[in-house]
């Protein structure tokens, strides 16, 4: 008779090791054989909780996403009422030491790569897409008309983006301090041109 919980601590480690895995080797290197290995278990076990690759991979971003999901949760009800602190919580969780360790950014790389060909996978793009966005355009509604707020919303959402992935193509430490200078720096220009 299986442990109870045990569930969900086989499927964390399986997942970890997917992390792991596709930092050292690549999605082509992630294996269920492979991610087999690192966890110390049977291919057979992989496959019975997560079924094939894909499987996989849609459950190891489902796990990043949450973590994120949770991070800007957290962050922004920390944050002061105002606007730009709002925004400031949404930009410092994107740029989480979470997000912006090795193995979850050559995760990210390797789920946006397949997301232009897997309908599951392209859901999940679709759902934090829309997220963010109204992360972003809710609080930067607080101070610009609604257009305004919604070009506002889409140009963070776009520099968010651009600045992640930039360091994650540049092979060096993500640097998150000159991320979020700039991040910051935008929403400044942004709420002051409507002062």
């Amino acid at each position: 008779m299986p442990k109870l919980g045990m569930r969900e601590v086989r499927r964390a480690q399986l997942i970890d090791a997917t992390l792991l895995t596709i930092d050292q080797t690549g999605l082509a290197g992630a294996t269920l054989a492979s991610v087999a290995q690192r966890a110390s278990t049977s291919t057979g076990i992989v496959s019975h909780y997560f079924g094939d690759k894909d499987g996989l991979l849609e459950a190891t971003m489902r796990h990043v996403l949450r973590d994120l999901w949770q991070a800007t949760s957290r962050r922004r009800r920390a944050a002061k009422a105002d606007p730009r602190s709002k925004l400031r919580a949404v930009v410092a969780a994107n740029f989480d030491a979470e997000q912006t360790s090795g193995p979850v950014m050559k995760t990210w790389l390797a789920f946006w790569s397949e997301s232009m060909h897997k309908p599951q996978l392209r859901r999940l793009q679709y759902v934090n897409t829309r997220r963010l966005n109204s992360n972003l355009y809710a609080d930067f509604s607080q101070a610009l008309p609604r257009a305004a707020a919604r070009r506002a919303a889409s140009g963070l959402a776009a520099l968010i983006d651009g600045l992640w992935l930039r360091g994650a193509l540049s092979g060096e430490p993500f640097d998150t301090k000159a991320a979020l200078r700039l991040a910051n720096e935008y929403i400044d220009l942004v709420l002051q041109a409507r002062s």
